[in-house]
């Protein structure tokens, strides 16, 4: 796939198999896998990365790879998903806990809910939220979405609580945030 987008910082990427030695650390690290499906081994990522890369393929689109523009190096994975049973068109968003603090979380998911709306038409977004995960819901608050209340995931996720954030394409488009970078 020859999609990239690049922000101020960031480029974002449809992931390859040489980003599953940065996703597997990360999955290794409690703090950053706790509300992202937990802790997994390498091969159980290996089976993750497997299903976005499949989605790209199948559906055109998953979330991206995040890329440090400074370093090059792999950061995280956000963007567009909606597996089967999802409870709606998801901007998602996950980043190793060392860049956690500079905003690339908000700065990706910009730029991916603007690739959402303009290439694959959705005409909404949500954000599928741990109740005890401040730091995502102070994103959402920062993509200018609202909680729209308790939802529920799919099996084997449909014992998880989630609140679901979100907001239209008109809304967005009234109330885009910008400069989260600076």
């Amino acid at each position: 796939m020859d999609i990239r987008i690049e922000t101020s910082r960031l480029i974002l990427r449809p992931p390859t198999i040489d980003d599953l030695d940065a996703w597997a650390e990360m999955m290794t690290d409690y703090e950053a896998a706790k509300f992202i499906g937990g802790v997994m081994p390498r091969s159980v990522t290996w089976r993750a990365l497997m299903t976005m890369i499949g989605s790209w393929h199948a559906m055109g689109f998953a979330m991206f790879s995040v890329i440090e523009k400074s370093t090059g190096r792999w950061v995280g994975r956000l963007g567009p998903w909606q597996p089967d049973g999802w409870p709606g068109t998801e901007i998602g968003w996950a980043i190793v806990r060392d860049c956690w603090g500079k905003g690339y979380a908000p700065e990706g998911a910009i730029a991916a809910t603007d690739w959402a709306f303009d290439r694959l038409g959705w005409t909404d977004v949500i954000h599928s939220i741990n109740p005890d995960n401040v730091a995502s819901q102070q994103v959402a608050r920062k993509l200018g979405s609202i909680n729209r209340g308790r939802g529920r995931l799919p099996a084997p996720f449909h014992e998880t609580i989630i609140d679901i954030w979100g907001q239209s394409r008109d809304q967005w488009r009234k109330n885009r945030p910008s400069g989260l970078s600076q």
